[in-house]
């Protein structure tokens, strides 16, 4: 296929396909129409490997926005009706690049966010490279981001939280300023084993309650103070033995009393959630049961 003059066309390589496009327009499903789309797709190409190359060094590969780019161009071929007049290539250009930018939005986000939020991202991202340029000397406060953009600074403030869920660091990463190797994984947290101990200390707190003081006090003594039980026996005035007995009593009717009070609360939820069912089990029973050869009225 011919091109045009280079003065006639914004790309240099720009074919003339316009009377391909006339007999793409009028010829009917089948190998030739379809040999006829693959030629006028091949001619354009160069076209939207350029368009591609705007959005290189972005966190994709070079190649998958070509690919992007000609998925993109094929479209542009398909939807281009050429009695609008209009050339070709003024309808390709936004076309393909609205595929590339589709293809960033709905792909390399690290963290999904909504489509209004990643608008919302590209005009503050504007907008503070626009003051940066400024000879403010400090850096753009929320009020003037956001009256640059024309947005609310609730939006600007959405808009800048968003800025930092297009891409994620490594938990290998080391943090800004760190110069000792302390990574993220370093500052996460760990499931702490006395969450556990604080569940079973509030259930036996009103069995300890009940206790004589006597008792009180030697399992104070015993797993507060670590003190041993002939210590322990020592300070009271009563055998070893007896205090071994004590203690052992006293944590059995502790841990069967809160097993008792356990069970009951999980016989009450369980109690709860079967009333609560029964008006659901009961209106579908109704809906669900069978009109034994009577006549259903008909909705007015």
């Amino acid at each position: 296929m011919p091109t045009h003059p280079k003065s006639k066309h914004p790309h240099d390589d720009a074919p003339d396909t316009a009377d391909a496009f006339r007999r793409l327009a009028v010829l009917p499903a089948g190998p030739e129409r379809d040999a006829l789309r693959g030629e006028i797709a091949s001619v354009w190409l160069p076209m939207a490997d350029r368009l591609a190359g705007r959005f290189r060094n972005r966190g994709e590969a070079m190649e998958d926005l070509k690919q992007v780019a000609a998925l993109g161009l094929v479209k542009a071929v398909d939807r281009y009706d050429p009695q609008h007049g209009s050339a070709f290539e003024s309808f390709a250009v936004p076309t393909i690049t609205g595929e590339i930018k589709r293809h960033f939005r709905d792909h390399l986000w690290t963290v999904h966010v909504p489509r209004r939020v990643q608008d919302l991202r590209g005009r503050v991202r504007a907008a503070r490279q626009e003051l940066a340029q400024t000879a403010s000397g400090h850096p753009p406060t929320l009020a003037e981001i956001a009256a640059r953009a024309g947005i609310t600074e609730e939006e600007a403030t959405a808009g800048l939280e968003a800025l930092d869920s297009y891409s994620a660091l490594s938990l290998d990463a080391e943090l800004p300023g760190a110069d000792d190797g302390y990574s993220l994984q370093d500052a996460l947290g760990a499931p702490d084993p006395a969450l556990d101990t604080v569940v079973d200390r509030e259930s036996v707190k009103p069995g300890l309650r009940a206790l004589p003081e006597r008792e009180k006090r030697i399992l104070y003594m015993r797993f507060f103070r670590d003190m041993t039980q002939s210590r322990i026996a020592e300070d009271l005035g009563i055998s070893q033995m007896h205090v071994s007995r004590l203690i052992s009593r006293c944590c059995t009717r502790l841990r069967d009393q809160a097993l008792r009070e356990q069970a009951v609360r999980d016989r009450a939820v369980r109690d709860r959630a079967v009333r609560d069912r029964a008006p659901r089990d009961q209106q579908q029973r109704r809906t669900s049961r069978p009109t034994h050869g009577r006549r259903v009225p008909e909705a007015a």
